[in-house]
């Protein structure tokens, strides 16, 4: 049997080796999610089927800060558990060969927890863990922390349902 090159055995390492990001491109080709509504920049952290961590700066040009509130902008805590859900659906979705024909949807939120207000300038660390995995349903516990303290905590369940075209 003949010798492998170094090129070969490169290459197939890097096949083994799992990629653990996601940059903003490789995030918007999964999530369906478009500004104003795509709540991650960057995945800096992912374990298949088990673990996801992501990224959101929050900025003051972002535009629920008109109305909420005006002289004193605060994140709605609404966002920040929309924020968990899309951090694990692009977990989930990753694993959905025919992604582009689905689309995933809350089927509950347990446990919501708003700790500390988000304001503009912050950076979202957001981290979902899977607690339950099914064929087309999740269970994950996802924290969000910003400097390393806890802003928001919540338990969400989504399904994979088919997508309707309009």
């Amino acid at each position: 049997m003949g010798a492998m090159s170094d090129e070969t055995l490169d290459v197939s390492v890097e096949a083994v080796v799992e990629k653990q990001t996601m940059e903003i491109g490789e995030i918007m080709a999964l999530l369906p999610h478009r500004y104003p509504f795509l709540l991650i920049d960057r995945v800096v952290e992912m374990t298949r089927k088990e673990r996801i961590v992501a990224i959101k700066n929050v900025t003051v040009n972002e535009p629920h800060f008109q109305g909420h509130f005006p002289d004193y902008p605060i994140m709605p805590g609404v966002l920040m558990v929309e924020a968990i859900a899309q951090t694990g659906g692009a977990l989930l979705l990753k694993e959905i060969p025919d992604r582009d024909e689905k689309l995933m949807v809350f089927t509950g939120i347990e446990e919501a927890k708003f700790k500390r207000p988000v304001v503009p300038g912050d950076q979202l660390r957001i981290t979902v863990t899977v607690l339950n995995w099914r064929s087309r349903a999740v269970k994950m516990k996802g924290e969000i922390t910003v400097d390393g303290k806890v802003v928001c905590e919540a338990t969400v369940m989504c399904m994979v349902v088919p997508r309707v075209k309009a």
